[in-house]
C-alpha cells in the first residue's frame, strides 16, 4: 500500500513555460505522475488505462481491504473483460500502485483524477460528500501547474461552485492549477473498451488552459476523438443530457407497453416496426430502470429547478412505477384475482442488468418489497450474485428452484443462465388429471413458454 515514487523532476501540465510537446512527453514518460481517487468499478479501469499511457499511477481508496487486494494484483471486478490481466501486469511492472494515503498521493502527483460515487439522498437531492472529501484530499497536496479532472457525474456547476472553492482554500488562487470536467462514458462489463475509445471523450475546463490540458491528457488515453466543450459546466451537462435522453425514451416505451391491452396490439412488435423509420428510435420497454446512472442523473439536473422540467419529472415517475405495474399485473392476473397473500413467487434476476453482478437501484428490489408487503413469499434466483442486497426474499440457487413449490414467477433480469430453466417443472397435475401452470410475468420479453400450461404476461405484449 504505497505511493508510486515520483521522478526527481516532475512537470506540471497547466500553464508554465513548457510547450505542449514537452508536456506531452513528460506525461508519456511518467514525469507528470497521476493519482486517481476512487478505486471503484470505473476508477480502477480508468487508472489502469492511465497506467498504459504513463508509467506512474497511484490509485487511492479509503477501503484498506480494497487497497490491499489491488496491491496484490487481485481484481474485485472480475466481470470486466481484460481487467484482471491488466491489473496484475501493471502492479508487477510498477506502473500502478494503490494506497489509502490520499494526501501522500496528492503531494506526489501532478495529475489528479476524481472518480468517486455521487448519489442522491432520501429527498432526491444530490449528495456530493464523497466528491467534497476527495477534493479536500487533493487540495492538501495540490501544487502550481497541477491539473484536476473530475470524472464523477455531477450537477451543473459543481466544478466551479463546489470543487474549485475547496481547492482554492487557503493561499491557493484560481489560475495556479487546472480544473476540468471529463465525464466518464462507461458501461459495466465493457469498461476498458469504453475508456479506450468506444465513444468520443468529452472534456471541458473552467478556463481555456484547463481545457487544453484535458485535451492533451485524454488524447493519449483514447483512440477516439476528444470533444472539447466551451466550459466545465457544459461538459457536466453532457453526461446528464445523455442519461435523461435515455430515461425519457425508456419512459415512452414503458408507457406504451402499459397500454398494450387497451390498444389491442403487441407494443414491442409495433415499436420494432416504427423504428424502421430512421427518425424513430423508441427503446425497449421493461420491468424498470436500474443501475448507477439513469435512475439518479435526472435529479442532478432537477436540483434547484423549482418545479420546472415536467417532462423529465414525468419520465422518472413513469420508470419508477414500472415495478409496481409488474406486481399489479401479477396480482390481478389469473389465479390471484387481486389477492396474492400466502403465495410463493420466484423472482428471476436481481442484478440491475443481465450479466452484470451489480444491484444498485435494481427494479427487482422494489418488486420484492411490494410482494412482501402484500404477504407473498419471495424466492430470489440470481446465479451471478453471491448474496442478495437488502431486500425480502430467500436466495435460491438456480439448480434448486425447479424443486420448489411456487405459485408465480416474475422475470426482471434476463441472464443467459435462465435459458436453461425447465419451466415445465413448475407445472402441477390438477384434480382432473390435466397439467396446471403458474402465472408468469416476463419483464424483458425473454421467455418462450409456448407449449407450457402457464399463464404468461409479457411487458409490452400482454397476456397469452
Amino acid at each position: 500500500m504505497t505511493v508510486n515514487a515520483p521522478p526527481t523532476e516532475t512537470v506540471g501540465l497547466y500553464g508554465g513555460d513548457a510547450s505542449a510537446a514537452e508536456k506531452l512527453a513528460a506525461f508519456r514518460e511518467g514525469r507528470a505522475p497521476v493519482a486517481v481517487y476512487g478505486m471503484g468499478k470505473i476508477g480502477l479501469p480508468l487508472s489502469l488505462v492511465y497506467a498504459e499511457a504513463t508509467g506512474a499511477v497511484t490509485g487511492v481508496d479509503i477501503d484498506p481491504g480494497r487497497v490491499a487486494a489491488l496491491s496484490d494484483g487481485t481484481n474485485p471486478f472480475d466481470h470486466e473483460p481484460g481487467l484482471s490481466a491488466l491489473l496484475s501486469n501493471s502492479v508487477a511492472d510498477g506502473r500502478f500502485a494503490a494506497t489509502t494515503d490520499g494526501e501522500a498521493a496528492a503531494a506526489a502527483a501532478r495529475v489528479h483524477v476524481l472518480v468517486v460515487p455521487t448519489v442522491i439522498d432520501g429527498d432526491d437531492d444530490p449528495d456530493l460528500a464523497a466528491l467534497e472529501a476527495a477534493a479536500e484530499t487533493v487540495g492538501a497536496g495540490l501544487g502550481p501547474g497541477d491539473v484536476v479532472f473530475v470524472e464523477s457525474t455531477v450537477p451543473p456547476g459543481t466544478c466551479e461552485e463546489v470543487v474549485e472553492p475547496i481547492l482554492t482554500a487557503g493561499d491557493r488562487e484560481r489560475g495556479e492549477f487546472g480544473l476540468a470536467h471529463t465525464p466518464e462514458r462507461t458501461a459495466s462489463g465493457r469498461a476498458l473498451e469504453d475508456i479506450r475509445g468506444s465513444y468520443p471523450k468529452v472534456v471541458g475546463g473552467v478556463d481555456a488552459e484547463s481545457g487544453r490540458a484535458a485535451e492533451l491528457v485524454y488524447g493519449e488515453l483514447t483512440d477516439n476523438e476528444v470533444v472539447s466543450t466551451s466550459d466545465a459546466r457544459t461538459a457536466e451537462c453532457v453526461k446528464l443530457f445523455e442519461g435523461v435522453y435515455r430515461d425519457v425514451n425508456i419512459a415512452l416505451a414503458n408507457e406504451l407497453a402499459t397500454l398494450t391491452e387497451e390498444f389491442g396490439v403487441d407494443a414491442v412488435e409495433t415499436i420494432a416496426a416504427a423504428n424502421t423509420q430512421p427518425y424513430c428510435d423508441i427503446l425497449t420497454p421493461g420491468a424498470g430502470v436500474g443501475g448507477h446512472c439513469i435512475p439518479y442523473y435526472p435529479y442532478f439536473l432537477l436540483d434547484g429547478i423549482d418545479g420546472r422540467a415536467p417532462l423529465i419529472r414525468t419520465a422518472r415517475d413513469v420508470n419508477e412505477r414500472m415495478p409496481g405495474f409488474v406486481v399489479d399485473t401479477l396480482v390481478d392476473g389469473p389465479g390471484f384475482d387481486g389477492d396474492i397473500e400466502g403465495a410463493t413467487v420466484a423472482l428471476f434476476g436481481v442484478a440491475y442488468r443481465a450479466g452484470v453482478p451489480e444491484t444498485r437501484a435494481s427494479p427487482a428490489i422494489d418488486v420484492a418489497h411490494r410482494l412482501d408487503r402484500l404477504g407473498a413469499t419471495v424466492l430470489a434466483v440470481d446465479p451471478i450474485l453471491d448474496a442478495l442486497p437488502e431486500m425480502p426474499g430467500e436466495h435460491v440457487p438456480l439448480d434448486d428452484i425447479g424443486g420448489r413449490e411456487v405459485d408465480a414467477a416474475v422475470l426482471v433480469t434476463a441472464h443467459d443462465e435462465f435459458d436453461a430453466v425447465d419451466w415445465t417443472a413448475f407445472e402441477r397435475e390438477g384434480p382432473d388429471g390435466t397439467r396446471r401452470g403458474i402465472t408468469v410475468v416476463d419483464g424483458r420479453q425473454a421467455l418462450d413458454l409456448s407449449g407450457t400450461a402457464h399463464d404468461v404476461y409479457t411487458v409490452g405484449r400482454g397476456w397469452r
